[in-house]
């Protein structure tokens, strides 16, 4: 059911209007206010339920060698207000379908001296408020080069922000939780050491911005649809409190290459006084274009297992020999090579994980480590890496393909970039041909390491166009993509739903890598996943490593309830049960929850949230009416109490609990659980304790 609403009025050009005009969201609670300051600068300020959430905020571009830019001396020279409604069906998603509901407010400026015009298209919803900037066709503006976007957020006061450094190359950090004017002491302090990393300001944070106001509202700031522009990260002024967009540059120090008619993405605002609802939000969905693919029909969720784990742990190899210091695709004989006895991707190996997905109804088995190159794949700045159809000698492609066939299991593939995005593209045809005649379905893609051409940046304009370019191109070859070390999403999926999962912030992996804070998981939902899903590979079992691989000392920082919560809290259509086939035969009553998990949902519900130290959710999973419950912990132990209201009233359920014992936690006792079983209704009420980086996961079946 769409509506459309529509209603305008025209400025004529050459008036001098400057009052402001205000645009309220469609049920009342926001409203923005759209000005001119004195000198023709474009300002905005936004209001949540009567109090100010964006002070006035200056908004524009700065160009490269352009005296005037796109900063002042405007005038409005007309004004076009609108209302829509409607409801759409994503193809998977949190929800079976999503309103998209919004109050719009478009000014066309024009810039005195140089007959320039922009305009600048506002959309307020009942969950904040959308903006970008639009360049129309013109004879004065065609060609430009952004030097920077001077984009404001003006805060109200210094808030309590949950934040990750700004930076060109990566979002593989911690956390930090602290107010915004300690954001200059700290920055330096909390940057963890990665492949690639290049941050630019010790007041700079990078988005999905999750912050709270003294007061209690809950503000998030982001952005969606980012295409054919470079990621906008933020810079605090802490003296005044106001953030500003920081484009990344490509290798020239440039930050975006334009040319008219094109649009900026949406810069977002989500704001409640309720966390559940910022969790709840899909403004950034509604931001981007309906879905582009016609036949959507081959792309599905997928829950999957794999030869992975091991690698990151350091119990086996990606290489398949340890005799080449070098290697060149094509002339390297590696039929000559002493195999090293490590190599994880082996025929063998990988129709044990075939077996263990088809005995337990898993979908696929993603293999890492099975193509030539993996003995000098990273650091060297190498162009021709990889060519992501020569298999190792230990790989039987065909063999492999004929066996997962047999068992009703799908292969996913691995495509490893090491940032040379030209080599990716260069394959790229070629690639997904190979995967068509071999059976895969969907593709992990990855950009670790530097990106090249040198001087290139994972988050500028041009890098993001690649990354665009294999999802379009994936299409073709109907071809599901889930993306690793890219740009952090920004609700692109709705237009292009094959791009099924990302990575795009600190994983799983980096609990092998030295542990990652035990409240990660509850930060995670209110910023990185505003954007879209993530493949954070969840369902480790086994917490101590140097058990499985003597080498490596770290423990991941979680119980094992948290762990099968996280498949419920942290939305996915792709979800891996990422810990090796023997832990997961240790605890088969524990892992009966990941079999049973849905990956496709009809309903959500956000029950408690609290970003960094807590978030419940219940989701009923499609076309059943079955429900699932996660509760993942921070640091401080806490009884969750919810209410089974959201269940269908006169019918009784069966609810298998799987909890922290009283002694876990998850440094001292993280495999301490209990599972039990209860009969419940839409009448009951839970009282469950979550231990210090714990949790529970409850699945809810219907009695028939």
């Amino acid at each position: 059911m769409k509506k459309l609403f529509l209603a305008s009025f025209i400025l004529f050009a050459f008036s001098s209007i400057t009052t402001a005009q205000q645009l309220k969201s469609p049920q009342g609670e926001f409203e923005m206010q759209f000005s001119l300051s004195n000198d023709g600068t474009p300002t905005y300020s936004l209001k949540y339920k009567n109090k100010e959430v964006v002070k006035t905020s200056k908004l524009g571009l700065e160009l490269k060698n352009d005296k005037k830019s796109l900063l002042n001396d405007f005038t409005i020279v007309d004004s076009k207000t609108a209302t829509f409604d409607e409801t759409w069906k994503p193809v998977w998603g949190e929800v079976a379908q999503i309103r998209n509901h919004y109050n719009e407010l478009a000014v066309t400026l024009n810039q005195k001296d140089t007959d320039r015009k922009i305009v600048i298209r506002f959309r307020l919803f009942d969950d904040g408020l959308g903006f970008r900037y639009e360049f129309p066709s013109q004879k004065n503006l065609v060609y430009f080069v952004i030097k920077e976007e001077k984009t404001q957020f003006a805060m109200t006061g210094n808030h309590t922000a949950y934040w990750i450094s700004g930076d060109y190359d990566t979002q593989e950090y911690d956390y930090t939780t602290s107010k915004l004017s300690e954001i200059r002491g700290l920055s330096s302090k909390v940057r963890q050491e990665n492949a690639s990393q290049t941050w630019f300001s010790d007041t700079g944070v990078q988005t999905s911005l999750m912050m709270k106001s003294s007061d209690g509202i809950y503000i998030n700031l982001h952005e969606a649809a980012l295409i054919n522009y470079s990621c906008m990260n933020l810079n605090l002024d802490d003296k005044t409190m106001i953030f500003e967009s920081h484009l990344t540059p490509d290798a020239k120090g440039d930050k975006g290459y334009i040319q008219a008619p094109s649009t900026s993405p949406w810069r977002t605002v989500i704001v409640s006084d309720d966390a559940r609802e910022i969790l709840d939000s899909k403004m950034t969905l509604n931001l981007n274009e309906p879905c582009k693919i016609e036949d959507t029909s081959w792309i599905k969720p997928v829950k999957y297992v794999g030869v992975w784990w091991e690698m990151i742990t350091g119990k086996s190899s990606w290489s398949y020999t340890n005799d080449f210091p070098a290697v060149q695709l094509g002339i390297t004989d590696y039929s000559k090579a002493k195999p090293n006895g490590t190599h994880g991707a082996n025929t063998a190996h990988v129709k044990e994980y075939i077996d263990f997905a088809s005995k337990h109804g898993f979908d696929g088995v993603l293999v890492e480590g099975w193509n030539q190159g993996w003995e000098d794949w990273f650091g060297h700045a190498k162009d021709y890496v990889f060519d992501f159809v020569t298999p190792y000698p230990d790989f039987d492609v065909k063999g492999i393909h004929e066996y997962a066939k047999s068992k009703g299991v799908k292969m996913i593939m691995h495509h490893e970039t090491s940032g040379s995005t030209r080599n990716y593209e260069r394959h790229l045809d070629k690639a997904f041909k190979f995967m068509n005649d071999n059976g895969y379905e969907a593709a992990k893609t990855g950009y670790v390491g530097p990106i090249l051409p040198i001087g290139e940046h994972h988050y500028s304009q041009s890098t993001l166009n690649h990354y665009q370019y294999v999802i379009e191109k994936a299409v073709d070859y109907k071809i599901m993509i889930n993306a690793h070390e890219a740009v952090r999403p920004t609700g692109i999926c709705r237009t292009y739903p094959n791009m099924i999962g990302n990575e795009s912030a600190r994983g799983t992996e980096f609990q092998a890598f030295g542990g990652s804070k035990p409240n990660h998981v509850t930060i995670l939902p209110f910023t990185r996943l505003i954007g879209g899903p993530m493949d954070y590979t969840p369902g480790i079992f086994e917490m101590d490593i140097q058990k499985f691989s003597p080498n490596n000392n770290s423990k991941v920082n979680s119980t094992l309830a948290n762990q099968l919560a996280l498949y419920v809290t942290m939305y996915s259509p792709l979800q891996m049960a990422a810990d090796l086939i023997e832990n997961y035969n240790k605890f088969p009553d524990a892992f009966q929850f990941i079999k049973d998990v849905a990956v496709d949902w009809s309903e959500s519900k956000y029950l408690e949230a609290e970003p960094g130290d807590y978030i419940t959710v219940a989701r009923k999973a499609k076309g059943t009416n079955n429900w699932f419950i996660g509760n993942v912990n921070g640091e401080t132990p806490r009884t969750s109490n919810i209410t089974l209201d959201f269940l269908e009233k006169g019918k009784k359920y069966t609810a298998t609990i799987y909890a922290d014992a009283k002694d876990a936690h998850y440094k001292t006792n993280p495999q301490a659980y209990t599972i039990r079983k209860i009969t419940v209704t839409s009448k009951s009420k839970l009282s469950q304790l979550s231990a210090s980086g714990g949790g529970y996961a409850i699945s809810i079946v219907e009695n028939k």
